[in-house]
């Protein structure tokens, strides 16, 4: 697992990692090849969550490493201009589902002791939220599309802001003003001017006020 940042916190992380390797809390563990704990900078503002792992995380043991993390990645590079290693990227379960389903609800209760503890070691100030299972497991909301490019309150003051799964885009090709892509892009962008202000020191309640006109304002005008 790819860590970097702070010496104590990695170790907290690679403690959680480890007892994800040996969980068997739920049916999941007899499908699995590997335990897919995430991975990135333990000491990012801003934290990323997925569903769960696909066949190709499976193999390897890290999140989103087939074709929607590459586009992952290559939003966070040309949108966000950020680095994929400048955030920890992680799902809501471990392991992979059969076939790509989604997590059941048990799977998701099974999970979330380790999730909670990646949080409470990285601390991050915003959780961006890949997809439905993530946005209604913070939130409650069940449609990302009524949801992406909004703030909610999350515990301890972090700020949880939805937006599409990769995945989910990779079927959506079109990139004209309205669609998926193009709130995508725009979603990325922001999170990259987010990154940024975090870095800087600012407080997340006036980034969220920032992003919140700046998204307004892109909408508005039809370009990203």
């Amino acid at each position: 697992m790819l860590l970097y940042g702070d010496k104590d916190k990695q170790n907290s992380i690679e403690m959680i990692a480890k007892r994800i390797e040996k969980c068997e809390k739920c049916p999941l563990y007899l499908t699995r090849t590997n335990t897919v704990p995430g991975s990135g900078n333990v000491e990012s503002p801003i934290m990323f969550v997925g569903e769960g792992p696909g066949a190709d995380e499976d193999a390897m043991g890290e999140p989103f490493v087939g074709r929607a993390g590459q586009l992952l990645e290559k939003m966070l590079q040309e949108k966000a201009k950020i680095e994929r290693k400048d955030v920890f990227i992680t799902n809501i379960v471990k392991c992979r589902p059969p076939q790509n389903r989604v997590p059941t609800e048990e799977e998701v209760k099974s999970c979330q002791s380790y999730l909670d503890a990646q949080i409470i070691v990285i601390q991050p100030k915003i959780i961006v939220t890949l997809g439905n299972t993530p946005l209604n497991y913070f939130t409650g909301e069940n449609k990302i599309t009524q949801s992406r490019g909004r703030f909610f309150d999350w515990y301890g003051e972090i700020k949880i802001f939805p937006t599409f799964h990769p995945s989910y885009l990779l079927r959506n090709q079109s990139q004209k003003n309205g669609s998926p892509r193009w709130f995508a892009y725009l979603d990325m962008t922001v999170i990259g001017l987010m990154y940024r202000k975090l870095k800087k020191g600012d407080k997340i309640s006036e980034v969220a006020k920032t992003i919140e006109k700046r998204i307004k304002s892109i909408e508005q005008s039809g370009g990203v």
